[in-house]
Formats: C-alpha cells, sequence, structure tokens
C-alpha cells in the first residue's frame, strides 16, 4: 500500500505542496474523502479550509454523460458541445439544474454548518480529494473554481492513474500529483485504510479548521521549515563544454533550511523536470525532516527546457551546478551534497569531479552518470547510485559507470520499481537511502541522523 490511511496522505501531499505557503492559498476539499486529505494540507500551509460543493448535470436519461456541473452561488459550467451532440434542450438542462441544486444546497448547508462559504475572487486555491479514478468531478470542481473568481487553480491528490493526470492539466494551472501508478484499478487499492469518510466527519474537520483547533496539538511535531526563493546569476555557458552563450542568466530555486541544519543538499534537475518536480520534493522533505537543508533549483531557463538539445548538454548544466554551489557557500556555511536526478545525476557528478569542488556526498536517483564520460574517475565525493530494478537500460548503464568509479560508492537497487518510481513504496525507498547517505556523509558527528 502506498498510504497509510487519509491522514498519512495528506501529510505526504503537505510536503510537496510547501512552495505554495506563501501565496496565502485557500485549500477546498472534495467531499467526502478529500476534505480528511485536505485538512492536513490545510494545516500545513496555514491556510483556510473549506469544501468545494459541485453537482455534476448529466445528460437526461444517460445521467453517466455529463455535460456540465453547477457550484454555489448560481455558478455553471456548460460543455455547449455535448449539449448539443445529445440533444439537450433549454427545458432539460433547467429541470436538471433544479433537481441538483437542490442536493447541492443541502450538502453545502450541511457541511459547513451555517458558515458562509470562502470567497475565492483572485486568490490561488489548491482542490484536494483523497485520489482519481476517472478524474470527471475534479475536473468539474476546478472549472467552478475557476468561475468562482480563483486567480490560479491548482489540483492536488495522492495517487491517480497516469491518463487522468495528463487528461487534468488542460483544465488547471497545476496538477500535484504525489503517484501516479500503472496498472491503476481504483483508488483504495493504494490504502491500507480506506474506511468510508462519513459527513459528521467532514463537519467536524471543518468546524475544527474554523476554530483553529486541529485533531492533535501543533507541539506534538516540529513546524514545517520555511521556504525561500532564490535567484543565483550565473553564467550563461561555460568552457566545460556548453555552447558559445550570451551573457549571465538568473536559476530560481526554493531554498529550505530546517532549525539547526547541519548541511544543504542541492537537487540537480533532468530531463522534463524542473524544481517543481513532486518526486524530488517528496525526496527534499525527508531530508529536511532528518535536518537537512535542500535547495531545488532549475539549472534552465524555461525557453532553454524546450528545447531538447539543452538537456542533455551536461558540460553547461555543470558549469551551471558548480557556479551555483560557490554563491550558495558564500549563504550558508555548511557542508554540500547533491541530489541529481536523469541527467541532473551527470551534471552533479560531473560538477563534483572538479579539482576545487568541495561536494561531501552525491546521490542519483534514475540517474544517467555514463553521460559524465572519462570524468566519472576523478570524482571524489561518495556516491550512491538508485535504480529502480525494472528500468533495466539504465541498470545496465549504472552498473557501467560504477566501474569506472574510483571515489566510495554504491549501487541500490529498488526491486519491482520502473523509471520514476511510481511504484507504492518506491519513492520512499529513495528517500530512505538518501537521507541515510547524506547523513551518514555530511553529518558524520551525528553518525546518520535517519
Amino acid at each position: 500500500m502506498l498510504f497509510t490511511d487519509r491522514t498519512d496522505a495528506g501529510l505526504r501531499l503537505a510536503r510537496v505542496l510547501g512552495r505554495w505557503r506563501e501565496e496565502r492559498p485557500v485549500v477546498l476539499g472534495l467531499p467526502r474523502g478529500g476534505v480528511p486529505v485536505a485538512y492536513e494540507v490545510a494545516r500545513e500551509l496555514d491556510a483556510p479550509l473549506d469544501v468545494i460543493v459541485v453537482r455534476k448535470l448529466g445528460v437526461p436519461y444517460h445521467r453517466e454523460l455529463g455535460f456540465g456541473a453547477i457550484g454555489e452561488d448560481g455558478v455553471r459550467v456548460v460543455d455547449e458541445g455535448i449539449v448539443r451532440r445529445a440533444g439537450v434542450t433549454e427545458e432539460d438542462l433547467a429541470a436538471v439544474e433544479r433537481t441538483e441544486s437542490a442536493e447541492l444546497v443541502r450538502r453545502a448547508h450541511r457541511f459547513r454548518d451555517g458558515r458562509p462559504r470562502r470567497a475565492l475572487e483572485g486568490r490561488t486555491v489548491i482542490v484536494v480529494d483523497d485520489g482519481i479514478a476517472t478524474g470527471s468531478t475534479a475536473r468539474a470542481a476546478c472549472a467552478v473554481v475557476r468561475a468562482q473568481g480563483a486567480s490560479r487553480v491548482v489540483l492536488a491528490v495522492p495517487v491517480a492513474p497516469p491518463d487522468a493526470v495528463a487528461r487534468l492539466r488542460e483544465g488547471v494551472d497545476e496538477v500535484v500529483c504525489l503517484a501516479a501508478p500503472q496498472p491503476f484499478s481504483s483508488v483504495g487499492e493504494w490504502y491500507r485504510d480506506f474506511s468510508q469518510t462519513s459527513d459528521d466527519e467532514v463537519v467536524a474537520l471543518l468546524a475544527r479548521a474554523a476554530a483553529d483547533r486541529p485533531v492533535r496539538p501543533r507541539s506534538a511535531r516540529p513546524p514545517a521549515p520555511r521556504t525561500e526563493e532564490v535567484r543565483l546569476a550565473v553564467g550563461g555557458a561555460h568552457s566545460s563544454g556548453g555552447p558559445a552563450g550570451t551573457g549571465g542568466i538568473e536559476l530560481t530555486g526554493d531554498l529550505v533550511l530546517p532549525d539547526g541544519a547541519g548541511a544543504v543538499v542541492m537537487f540537480a534537475h533532468g530531463s522534463g523536470s524542473s524544481r517543481h518536480s513532486p518526486r524530488n520534493r517528496s525526496v527534499a522533505a525527508s531530508l529536511n525532516e532528518a535536518g537537512l537543508g535542500t535547495l531545488l533549483f532549475d539549472l534552465l531557463t524555461p525557453v532553454e527546457a524546450a528545447d531538447h538539445g539543452h538537456v542533455f548538454d551536461i558540460g553547461t548544466l555543470a558549469g551551471r551546478l558548480a557556479e551555483a554551489t560557490r554563491l550558495l557557500r558564500g549563504r550558508v556555511a555548511l557542508p554540500i551534497g547533491y541530489f541529481g536526478a536523469s541527467t541532473g545525476a551527470a551534471a552533479a557528478l560531473r560538477a563534483a569531479s572538479e579539482a576545487d569542488a568541495d561536494v561531501g556526498a552525491v546521490v542519483s536517483r534514475g540517474g544517467r552518470p555514463d553521460l559524465a564520460g572519462s570524468r566519472l574517475a576523478d570524482v571524489r565525493a561518495p556516491t550512491l547510485l538508485v535504480v529502480g530494478g525494472l528500468d533495466t537500460t539504465v541498470l545496465a548503464l549504472n552498473q557501467q559507470a560504477r566501474e569506472r568509479l574510483t571515489c566510495e560508492n554504491r549501487l541500490e537497487i529498488v526491486p519491482g520499481a520502473s523509471h520514476l518510481f511510481e511504484e507504492p513504496g518506491a519513492l520512499d525507498r529513495v528517500a530512505d537511502l538518501a537521507r541515510d547517505w547524506f547523513t551518514g556523509h555530511l553529518l558524520p558527528a551525528a553518525g546518520g541522523r535517519g
């Protein structure tokens, strides 16, 4: 199982959503099962919690075919194309809407217990559910939220099938999904406890959130560390192999320093990824809990990232990482490690191979260390290579690259895991391995805090 229960899922989701804290979002839970998950997210973000009550409008005599949805305050979202093709008349639409409106009002009053709906105009809104099967309800909810005036809509779920995630990206500003396993038959299969959430539980959670009375005291666990956006000005191209360039560029990153942090891990992102990668953010959250700071930043500008050739320009990526490392040292006097994924792993190893590199440890997740080429022999930092057992091509490349490493190194294979570690428990295993490697090599006095 991927999650113990909805509370566990909410806490894990909240770690990844921490970057939204500064935008003072409104968190909306889809009743009923999405509310316990949303409650944990709202508490971690210090954000107001409400429900998003929507009713899908189904074609008469074929209710499974939805042609729209309604929300509170008379908001209506209708797909005119389906209306035309299904032959839905104005009378049909009015009749369906009357029926669903009555149920919408009843449910909203029941859940809020007389409290008014949260205003969404001009706000960043995070819509949360406990998982997605087809995505029709989530899609309707996000459309209603947009119609209610939200300036930015983020859909956040613990688990969903890959095809549903792809479809939902079209209607929102961002989709945050912790895991998209394949095959996928139901949301409940990824929870140890997926017992039904009752109306009374929804009412109680909303009341606690409104009164700022959490289920358990906040003092029972340390506060989440604050995320600081940093901007690092680096050169546009590098003699280490980058193309001829023009001037410098500015890289944007998210720096998290827990109280008493003993080291910082810099994340080098790979092909098709960015500092917003849910997988890397999940690993970073685990490192933060172990007392390690993290810096997630983009090695490429959005324009550069759109050109696939830049993603494999390991020289430029490594040069920028090395330069960003020097800038980070000007901000924090702490040991530094590298965490690299995909082509980012090659960039991390190449940067660590420089004669003046002072990198304490390197971890590669599903990486391409082979792309560091002959520079592998110059890496001095202890290096951990983590590969999924099902990722046979990348596993072979890692085995070959390991033979060229002369530093302390280890290859860890996660059984049953594919390239993206989307299988239940796979990413948790990566996080545990990375935590132990970094705490053991960057915090030797602590002997490993995990």
